[in-house]
């Protein structure tokens, strides 16, 4: 059995990646038999050359190697150019023709692009594969072929089968062996062997002088995705060989001839740790506008109990941490306003300490009784902060109407003018709230 190196040197494969020299090995043990491979690769990774290998390396090296590129075939002609037709099968068959199985009987034909194939054409090549038979378009004789198939793809298989894009039972006879090529940037090790291979060649193919990379090239060489793989790796070269003048490419050179290098490339975005921060954020808002409910609610209970006892030594006791945040640790950091009380303006000094401020404010007011203070439209409404204010529209239509009606003696003419509604409708609320 040939050697995995005297093999790579044979078919001129260059790369001693790990990945690369098992698909190798698999080719030539599999070589000697007649079972079916498939080949699975991205685009452009050297999928052709395994093929070749089996080919020379079988007992069928004498027979026709036949390689079909299945996408390039259009869906109408493509049975008969796999399987041939007859004289008058359709429009343009003027002749009986034979088709690539027939041609290659006895030999390998590889069958590149396999999962491009029309789901008609997938009924055709599987029975081919289970027993040898196949007919003409056109054709009623079922003919037979001993021909090895070897088929290669770059498509997912089995997101094909999901999609019903490809038959599942074909896929199977297709791979009973199945050899998998890596992609180039996964041999980061052989791209810059491959590039130096492609230079030499298009250096004697051209007649020039071959091109060379410096250290921050060959860097940059190594890091760049290849979404082509070998063949833009190819590409690039003959490019660079072609059209530049100094045969030392630097970083900045072989930058512009890299496609996404130029500008920056898009950054990955852990979202998870944005919707993280995000929620923390979040919480922590939420936290202070609570805090900030919580301290107005109790502001608003001291200026109550202030207003209705006058008393601020127990006050200031329960109170302590409300007092120093209104207020600041030193008495003269902020000043309550009062103006909408009417009560005295005071502006402490750094002397003033809370007590004596809290008394100035306590003083403001003489001791009144609570029915004074019901009386006291001034103050009336500070009893009434404790209640939640209702925003219920039923609420507020049977209070206004009942105002109305208590200003006007119960006249119900007088009372709906008031309101600016009619007096049926005034009626028919009177009933509808049962006043």
């Amino acid at each position: 059995m040939e050697s995995v190196q005297a093999t790579k040197q044979r078919f001129g494969i260059i790369g001693n990646d790990p990945g690369l020299n098992r698909a190798i090995e698999k080719a030539i043990q599999v070589s000697p038999t007649d079972i079916s491979v498939l080949i699975t690769g991205e685009s452009g990774v050297g999928k052709e050359s395994v093929p070749k290998i089996i080919h020379s390396l079988s007992h069928r090296k004498h027979g026709k190697f036949i390689a079909v590129n299945c996408g390039a075939i259009p869906e109408g002609t493509i049975d008969s150019e796999l399987f041939g037709h007859e004289k008058g099968a359709f429009t343009g068959a003027t002749s009986t023709r034979s088709g690539y199985f027939e041609e290659s009987d006895g030999g390998t034909i590889f069958l590149d692009e396999v999962g491009e194939l029309p789901l008609t054409t997938q009924v055709r090549l599987l029975r081919v594969l289970e027993n040898g038979e196949f007919i003409k378009v056109g054709s009623s004789k079922v003919q037979k072929t001993n021909v090895r198939i070897v088929a290669a793809t770059n498509v997912q298989m089995f997101e094909a089968i999901k999609k019903n894009k490809f038959r599942e039972d074909l896929y199977y006879r297709l791979s009973t062996v199945e050899i998998g090529l890596p992609p180039l940037r996964e041999r980061k090790g052989d791209i810059h062997l491959l590039f130096r291979k492609f230079a030499s060649d298009f250096a004697s193919k051209y007649k020039m002088p071959t091109i060379r990379l410096t250290e921050e090239s060959v860097f940059l060489l190594e890091k760049y995705h290849w979404n082509g793989n070998i063949r833009q790796l190819r590409n690039v070269a003959e490019q660079i060989s072609v059209l530049e003048e100094s045969r030392s490419i630097t970083a900045t050179t072989l930058r512009s001839y890299l496609p996404n290098m130029g500008g920056n490339l898009p950054a990955v975005v852990n979202t998870k740790e944005q919707e993280s921060d995000f929620k923390n954020e979040r919480e922590i808002l939420y936290k202070v506008l609570f805090d900030m409910k919580s301290d107005l609610s109790d502001l608003k209970k001291l200026t109550l109990e202030l207003m209705k006892n006058g008393d601020v030594s127990d006050v200031q006791k329960d109170n302590e941490h409300l007092i120093n945040k209104i207020y600041g640790e030193s008495p003269h950091e902020a000043i309550l306003t009062n103006s909408e009380f009417q009560k005295p303006q005071f502006t402490p000094t750094p002397e003033t300490n809370k007590e004596e401020y809290l008394q100035i404010e306590a003083s403001a007011y003489p001791e009144e009784t609570p029915e004074a203070n019901a009386k006291d439209d001034k103050y009336h409404f500070a009893e009434e902060i404790e209640e939640e204010e209702t925003l219920s529209l039923h609420d507020k239509e049977l209070e206004l109407i009942k105002k109305s009606l208590e200003r006007h003696k119960n006249k119900r003419k007088a009372a709906a003018e008031e309101l600016g509604i009619s007096e049926r409708t005034l009626y028919r609320k009177i009933k509808q709230f049962d006043l």
